[in-house]
């Protein structure tokens, strides 16, 4: 007969974290396997922290997004956002999918470029593209987003260098109704600075005007907004199809689709909150149907969605080191995972699950990581069982952004593996290691000897 394990008694507080009306009771099951594996034992093999990724969900999630957008409009290319997660087994599940590349970058650029993608496939955006940049990409004619004036003069002079007429679209910036206006980047559309740029481009006859591009903000979570934008953009096209006769080939949307991660200080879960792919392209759709292109003269529209696509597809694992009070008696969990590889933990509340069988007994708790950093917080509160040393957790809705903006901080960074849609698992990164470290590191003759 096993033995039960003793739980003290726990007089829960009123004051706790942020509520809602379903309360703070955690009523989930245990994650004791991800797509068929034991999390004991990928932790075993792999070490802890790690990274899972799960090839199966982000297949449906594109599936999903495409149908939602395509039965509801009849010319939709997505583009895959290597800024959310540029590991190149990611990308290339997104280009198997049919997405295109969007970078914003030359260390992005080019590694599309090494990925196989086709240059004519690749959507370059953002404020900084050098003249080697630019010069590559004009050069696989691949399509260039304007960002600002500088750029757009140095285009014109690489035309006239190259001898070739670049395929371009401007970045365009608007009141869509949500505050603060993403105003940094582009050329705005209300006080005429985006009439400006397409004048100089039409005018210059050194560019292919081809498209008009908007990314209105991130972790969007009202679908009107990009209904006004592609409003906004329609009439743009509009008037230059009228000015000049010249017809442009696409509406950029941009991303910046909520996933179903719950954002600090919500009163709601994400779950219940975030729109559905289907949600943002009924009020994209219908505002491009609404504008008055001619049936046969309808744009096609792109899509740059990365965090809506990946965020659920990610698990990141890890191990409790230990259980302290604070001063005030409050319960504090601190796990082998910090805030430098789950960089996302500053702008979410991110789902926990243990990954054992649990009591029904919980407490109010803050999760620490194991930095030496008092900012070191994965969450500042939420009601947990009594976990030990030892045991292990999940913590969900991380496939975005933390493989690209976590840092080699105290620790290094851990392993990544996939599971894919056979359920067959693969080591996509390794971790890193002290020499990955030294390798790039030189020391200077006079500092070799030490006493």
């Amino acid at each position: 007969m096993n033995k039960v394990r003793y739980e003290r008694p726990v007089i829960k507080k009123l004051e706790t974290g942020m509520p809602n009306k379903f309360g703070t009771r955690m009523d989930y099951e245990p994650l004791t396997h991800i797509d068929g594996h034991s999390v004991a034992k990928m932790l075993k093999d792999y070490g802890s922290p790690l990274f899972v990724i799960s090839e199966r969900i982000i297949r449906s999630n594109i599936k999903k997004a495409k149908r939602a957008f395509e039965t509801r409009y009849p010319k939709v290319q997505f583009a895959w956002s290597y800024k959310t997660n540029y590991l190149n087994a990611i990308c290339n599940i997104f280009h198997q999918e049919g997405s295109w590349a969007e970078v914003v970058s030359g260390f992005e650029y080019d590694k599309a470029i090494n990925l196989g993608v086709d240059g004519r496939k690749i959507i370059f955006n953002g404020p900084n593209k050098s003249e080697l940049d630019l010069t590559k990409a004009i050069n696989n004619d691949s399509l260039i987003h304007i960002d600002h004036l500088d750029e757009l003069y140095t285009i014109t002079e690489l035309a006239e260098t190259l001898n070739k007429r670049p395929r371009v679209a401007i970045r365009v910036n608007m009141d869509t109704g949500v505050y603060p206006m993403w105003d940094r980047f582009g050329f705005n559309y209300e006080n005429g600075q985006a009439w400006d740029a397409l004048n100089k481009i039409m005018h210059s006859g050194k560019m292919e005007l081809v498209g008009l591009h908007c990314h209105i903000g991130t972790f969007m979570l009202s679908p009107h907004a990009y209904g006004v934008a592609a409003t906004k953009l329609a009439e743009l096209a509009l008037s230059i199809e009228q000015k000049f006769k010249h017809e442009i080939k696409y509406i950029d949307l941009g991303g910046g689709f909520a996933s179903k991660n719950t954002l600090k200080g919500s009163y709601l879960p994400g779950t219940d909150t975030s729109p559905s792919f289907n949600d943002f392209a009924e009020a994209i759709s219908t505002a491009l149907l609404n504008s008055n292109f001619q049936k046969d003269k309808l744009p096609l529209l792109v899509l740059e969605t990365g965090r809506a696509l990946i965020d659920e597809a990610g698990y990141l694992l890890g191990t409790v080191i230990s259980n302290k009070r604070s001063s005030t008696g409050r319960r504090n969990t601190i796990l082998d995972i910090g805030v430098n590889i789950l960089f996302t933990s500053y702008w979410y509340d991110h789902k926990i699950t243990p990954a054992q069988p649990f009591t029904q007994y919980t407490e109010d708790t803050c999760v620490y990581g194991p930095l030496c950093m008092n900012i070191d917080v994965i969450r500042e509160s939420t009601s947990l069982p009594l976990l030990n040393k030892g045991e292990h957790v999940v913590i969900h809705s991380v496939g975005a952004y933390n493989m690209t903006q976590w840092m080699q901080f105290i620790t290094l960074r851990p392993n990544v593996v996939l599971i894919d849609a056979e359920e067959k698992l693969h080591l996509i990164r390794d971790k890193e290691s002290l020499e990955n470290m030294n390798n790039m590191e030189k020391i200077p003759e006079h500092l070799r000897k030490i006493n």
